[in-house]
């Protein structure tokens, strides 16, 4: 009777056990997520408080948000504890991901994927508090103002929730600009050379992204192309300073590795050959004559 090959039983093995640890880290990550929102969400409607401020501040004395939907004052709320739970879960899902991944890594692949999964997600922080203490307060004050006469600014909890989720995810990827030029010269795709000749299109390309991913307004469009730009030179700058220490790096690593042993006196005095001493040694070598060759034994 046949029997499979214990290769088979081994293969199995292993992806049993990737399985499993990765159940695992779902469960981890999930449980954080849950433990972040019980937390939370007693302070619901002191979080809202927080962020509809930007907005509270430049709104008319006589008008207030309000609530269009019978379930709004207890899902947005809510909502946004979820939200807030997912985004302080960020660092916890970084560490579970790389905990699943590092083992497979090359250790040239780990130093380099450790600090971008860092500064990633810290960049990612950056840009969503560039949006609450810049954006915000310029945008809200210019909608405020440009209202027309007679018209009661009086924004729904629901939709001022969506907007300012937009305006942060927006932000957020945004200021992820120099980990992704620092990743593409690290890679090899290109060169800090070649991204610094093509700088007019990035500007053109990041005032579109700024269009496309902010609502429509030209101030929140200028004020994410205009970072996005600057962070483009940053990472441009951080890749400048990476390229020639690889560099350095790879020429030690090129270079001869002398000889194990001591070296012998004779090969370190050796002298070199004079030009009429390089033709002797090579010149041919004349032929035997018949009678003169060695003899075999037959002889």
């Amino acid at each position: 009777m046949a029997t499979e090959p214990e290769g088979t039983d081994s293969k199995q093995e292993t992806l049993l056990t990737h399985l499993y640890e990765l159940r695992s880290r779902l469960m981890w990550i999930v449980g954080s997520v849950f433990a972040l929102l019980i937390v939370l969400f007693p302070f619901a409607n002191t979080l809202y408080e927080w962020l509809a401020g930007p907005l509270m501040v430049h709104l008319p004395e006589a008008s207030t948000m309000v609530a269009i939907e019978v379930a709004s004052p207890f899902l947005t709320p809510f909502k946004l504890v979820f939200l807030v739970s997912l985004v302080l879960s960020v660092p916890i899902i970084l560490y579970h991901v790389w905990a699943f991944v590092a083992p497979g890594l090359y250790r040239s692949e780990k130093r380099l994927a450790f600090p971008i999964l860092v500064s990633s997600s810290l960049l990612f922080y950056v840009g969503m508090a560039f949006a609450y203490f810049v954006v915000f307060p310029l945008v809200f004050g210019f909608f405020t103002k440009v209202a027309p006469e007679g018209v009661a600014v009086m924004t729904d909890i629901g939709r001022y929730l969506d907007f300012v989720m937009k305006i942060f995810i927006a932000f957020g990827v945004a200021f992820e600009v120099p980990v992704v030029t620092l990743v593409l010269v690290r890679m090899g795709v290109t060169t800090p050379e070649q991204m610094a000749a093509k700088r007019p299109y990035v500007v053109v390309a990041a005032f579109v992204v700024g269009m496309l991913l902010t609502p429509p307004d030209v101030i929140s469009q200028v004020l994410l192309a205009i970072p996005v730009w600057l962070l483009f030179e940053m990472g441009l700058l951080f890749s400048r300073l990476v390229t020639p220490r690889e560099a350095e790096a790879g020429t030690a690593d090129t270079e001869p590795v002398a000889a194990e042993g001591p070296v012998s006196s004779s090969a370190s005095s050796a002298v070199p050959l004079s030009p009429e001493e390089r033709e002797a040694e090579l010149a041919p070598i004349p032929p035997l004559e018949e009678d003169g060759g060695p003899k075999g034994p037959s002889d």
